[in-house]
């Protein structure tokens, strides 16, 4: 189904956040509810040249990628009526623009709830110039430790993320995220220093 059918047909939209959007929607939603997609891993795999990098110097920030036996744990929000076009076009901003993102429509499962609901998402691929693909815990940590952009130091979005994976989603553990969050902090005492 693609989104122009689900725009047509319902009034409200659910939009997954597994990234900055889990802690900073920055656009006006109805609800949120924490849960999870199947069939995608988080990865610190796309760069930033604007919110938490520079075309100098690109920060890394999260994608999802596909993998049948993965889920990803985030937020999704729900926005109604004028929030739609509003969030839309901020998000097509935010994350297309300036970020190089595609969009998908993946089924979310809230945690506390059965059924699912259709989620629109935003995707980086490979096909982005600034894709930066796989590497080691200890390289995207490196990288993290020296970015910053617009929007802060690409530590801040690292330990943001971590520190909601572990409030709201305490049960999980995204090794992904916490390998690259434990390579970083061992590199803070080189850096303050």
């Amino acid at each position: 189904m693609k989104l122009s059918d689900i725009l047509n047909e319902k009034s409200s939209l659910w939009i997954f956040g597994y990234g900055s959007l889990v802690w900073r929607p920055d656009f006006k939603y109805s609800s949120s509810k924490v849960g999870y997609v199947k069939g995608y891993s988080r990865r610190f795999w796309h760069g930033d040249n604007f919110h938490r990098g520079t075309d100098q110097m690109l920060g890394r920030v999260v994608t999802l990628v596909e993998d049948n036996d993965a889920c990803t744990w985030g937020v999704a929000y729900e926005v109604r009526g004028q929030e739609i076009e509003e969030s839309l076009k901020y998000l097509n901003i935010r994350e297309n623009v300036m970020g190089g993102y595609e969009t998908k429509l993946i089924e979310f499962k809230p945690r506390e709830e059965d059924g699912s609901v259709l989620a629109l998402v935003y995707i980086a691929t490979s096909d982005n110039p600034i894709y930066l693909g796989p590497a080691s815990s200890e390289e995207i940590a490196v990288q993290i430790a020296v970015s910053s952009g617009k929007s802060g130091h690409n530590i801040e979005y690292l330990l943001r993320l971590a520190e909601f994976m572990r409030l709201a989603c305490p049960e999980v553990h995204d090794e992904h995220l916490f390998a690259i969050e434990a390579a970083t902090l061992s590199l803070l005492p080189f850096l303050i220093g």
